[in-house]
């Protein structure tokens, strides 16, 4: 699926009402953490959808620029945060090449596409992060119980595998879910886990079964010998 036809299919689900009046989640707790022990402020949310997470981040003091494809989920930020100015509509293309960041943050976004594009998101948001900032990430994992109509379109050899869905609110996009073992190969090189990768499962609503793992972790880039 497109770039536009993706953004397309995300303003509709914000405008139903996605993640309106959803809580945090709990990683959110994590990175401020992780920021305030280092003093680190300054930072790119990659995804910041309508603000679950990047109004508490940033009523916590993080100076965050505010990254989403979706136009009518950056919309509703700025209504919900109008003192927000570093709001962007566009993906990562978006910024500089040479811009620098202390934190770079993706929640629950790096996982759209197959397996070379999910890489390319994550190494590509990687590349923003400053000498001693911090990679700090939540994408889906392998232990989760898909719902929703599907099929797999790619299995790799460290068992992850891509999946295109058929039905429900991403019916027509492919989303990659990860191991712990690949997320750590794609950070090996000028990182350091602050965070090992860490699952996080939560149950699926009823009447759905099973539940929807994630993999939240930090890391911090290598300053210059």
């Amino acid at each position: 699926m497109s770039t536009r036809a993706a953004a397309a299919a995300w303003d509709a689900e914000y405008a139903s009402g996605r993640y309106r009046g959803e809580p945090p989640v709990g990683f959110a707790r994590d990175i401020i953490g992780a920021a305030r022990s280092r003093n680190l402020r300054r930072g790119l949310y990659i995804g910041c959808g309508n603000g679950r997470n990047f109004i508490p981040m940033s009523e916590a003091g993080l100076d965050l620029v505010g990254l989403d494809i979706s136009a009518q989920a950056v919309t509703q930020l700025r209504q919900r945060r109008p003192a927000a100015a570093g709001l962007i509509v566009g993906g990562l293309d978006a910024v500089a090449p040479s811009a620098r960041f202390e934190l770079v943050i993706g929640i629950q976004v790096f996982q759209h596409g197959d397996r070379a594009q999910a890489h390319q998101h994550l190494t590509g948001a990687a590349a923003h992060v400053a000498p001693g900032g911090l990679l700090c990430v939540r994408v889906n994992a392998t232990e989760t119980d898909i719902r929703h109509r599907h099929e797999r379109t790619e299995e790799a050899g460290d068992g992850s595998f891509t999946v295109r869905y058929r039905g429900g609110p991403k019916a027509g996009l492919d989303i990659h879910f990860f191991t712990a073992a690949e997320l750590g190969a794609l950070t090996a090189d000028g990182f350091t886990a602050v965070l090992p990768p860490r699952l996080e499962s939560t149950p699926h609503a009823p009447p759905g079964r099973g539940q929807w793992s994630q993999w939240e972790a930090i890391w911090q880039r290598h300053r210059p010998a």
